[in-house]
């Protein structure tokens, strides 16, 4: 377990070696973090909801895989990153026109 656990993080420092990896590693991140911003937004709306900050996490983590991917010429992670982004763009341009919040999650949180 030891030897696998090695062999991952001597391949994810290689890949963080050269710029591109390391955007690449941290677009995986962002891209990630969405799902955490949706749980505390659902936790405090008391049901399912995607908050602004999915969206945002969304289109930044996935411009950022997709320079890492064109970068080492990866056409299966180019198309996995890039054929979603029009959705996550569309979702950020349909917030900003509708600048009022839907749910509850999403308002702003009252002064204390």
């Amino acid at each position: 377990m030891a030897a696998v656990a090695g062999g991952f993080m001597t391949k994810l420092l290689s890949k963080t070696n050269n710029f591109w990896g390391f955007i690449g590693v941290c677009g995986g991140f962002v891209f990630s973090v969405r799902f955490v911003i949706q749980w505390i937004a659902s936790e405090r709306a008391g049901k399912s909801i995607i908050p602004f900050g999915f969206w945002e996490c969304s289109v930044l983590g996935s411009i950022m895989v997709l320079i890492h991917f064109i970068y080492e010429k990866d056409l299966t992670g180019i198309l996995q990153s890039a054929l979603p982004l029009p959705i996550y763009l569309r979702n950020v341009y349909l917030r900003a026109a509708h600048k009022t919040p839907k749910h509850p999650g999403n308002a702003p949180r009252p002064a204390e």
